[in-house]
């Protein structure tokens, strides 16, 4: 059954994570920025790793713009270690292995994998934009004309 996927203009929910780096991550503490959580089904998986590498690589521009990036997926920290290891990923892995997170943002899980959905959160810590079904492929290219478009 698929789940309510968090609507533009709710409350992003209060999570706290430690990523695959040690650092303790609070979407509480990041309000004033706004944030890009992005969901995705496995580390090191074509598709993962696309979208992945583009974000990577539009890092810069998106980080111009004041956002932290945030990916999610149920794979553990010692996985998303080697995974950001290999293709030099700047931002965070989050561990959400046992799916609190997805079912705090309402992602659907399927095979006990958050399906791909992105959440843009402005810095007033309110949903902003749901990309609800995400080609890996382009998908950084959205994401910063979401945040050029958000109020500044």
């Amino acid at each position: 059954m698929d789940a309510e996927l968090l609507a533009v203009g709710a409350d992003a929910p209060a999570i706290d994570a430690k990523a695959h780096d040690g650092e303790k991550i609070s979407l509480e503490k990041l309000k004033g920025k706004p944030v890009i959580i992005y969901f995705y089904p496995k580390d090191d998986t074509p598709g993962c790793t696309i979208e992945a590498q583009q974000i990577r690589d539009s890092y810069e521009d998106l980080s111009k713009t004041g956002a932290v990036v945030l990916g999610v997926s149920s794979d553990s920290n010692e996985s998303h270690s080697e995974f950001a290891k290999k293709y030099s990923l700047p931002f965070k892995l989050l561990p959400d292995q046992d799916h609190s997170i997805a079912k705090a943002f309402g992602v659907t899980l399927r095979g006990g994998k958050a399906a791909r959905v992105t959440f843009l959160i402005d810095k007033q810590g309110k949903i902003a934009k749901v990309f609800p079904k995400v080609n890996p492929d382009g998908h950084a290219k959205e994401l910063l004309e979401a945040l050029k478009a958000l109020p500044q």
